[in-house]
This record gives C-alpha cells, sequence and structure tokens, in this order.
C-alpha cells in the first residue's frame, strides 16, 4: 500500500474512483464532440455541451513533465523520492499523477516515454500510478 493521503470521491468523481478500484482507467468524454477531457466536470469543456459519459480508457500515456520531490509532505511518512509527473494519455488529455518502477533519476526519465496506468492502494481507494512500457 503506498502511503499518503486518502482520495475522498465526491459525486463527480465517484465514477473515477470506483473504476480504478475495478483496474480501470476512466474518464469523461463529450457525447456530441466525441472529445475526451480530464478533470471530471458535468459539461464538455471544447463545445459546452451536458452529453457526457465515463468511458473506460486504455491506460497508455507518454510522459510530458516531471519533477523529483526529495522532500514530501510530512504526511507521506516516507523521506523516499517521488516522481510526480505530468502525461499525456493516449486518448488526448493530461493527468498529474506519480510515475513508479523507475529510479528517480533524469536519465530514466525521457520525455515522450511510454507509460501504462497501474493502481496503487490507498487506504480504501486505489491511486492511478504510471510506470514505464518495457519492451
Amino acid at each position: 500500500m503506498s502511503i499518503g493521503p486518502i482520495p475522498e470521491p465526491t459525486p463527480e468523481t465517484a465514477p473515477f474512483w470506483q473504476g480504478a478500484a475495478e483496474g480501470e482507467l476512466r474518464i469523461q468524454r463529450c457525447v456530441r464532440c466525441e472529445s475526451f477531457y480530464f478533470y471530471p466536470r458535468p459539461f464538455c469543456p471544447k463545445c459546452n455541451s451536458d452529453e457526457v459519459e465515463w468511458k473506460r480508457v486504455s491506460g497508455r500515456a507518454r510522459l510530458s513533465s516531471y519533477i523529483i520531490n526529495y522532500r514530501p509532505s510530512p504526511e507521506f511518512e516516507s523521506k523516499d523520492p517521488q516522481i510526480i509527473a505530468l502525461v499525456t494519455l493516449a486518448e488526448g488529455p493530461r493527468l498529474c499523477t506519480n510515475i513508479v518502477g523507475v529510479e528517480p533519476e533524469p536519465d530514466n526519465l525521457p520525455l515522450g516515454m511510454e507509460l501504462q496506468v497501474a493502481f496503487e492502494p490507498r487506504g480504501d481507494q486505489f491511486l492511478p500510478v504510471f510506470k514505464p512500457v518495457r519492451i
């Protein structure tokens, strides 16, 4: 189990967290313009339609940006460095997350690196994190 704050689902984010608990990455998609988007909201940020749905996505992403945090907040109760990253999902939206399964060194984190979602338990929730795709 990863150590840190436990996410608290809201009515707007419940489908996201339910998917994570089932090992699926789910984000919203506009029915009208077919755009995927993230963060959860009741309308499409592209066309303003309220015809939106939750869809399971591939979980594939590319590393867009990152920082190696050597001084985590006290609630993380760990002195291990964390890789905090911005990833671009294959479906288009960007997501702030953590990179796991790789040593926290810049040489190991080339921008554009292919990633795959994984889920770490955090209390009674599951947190989507990303790990490098090994070919």
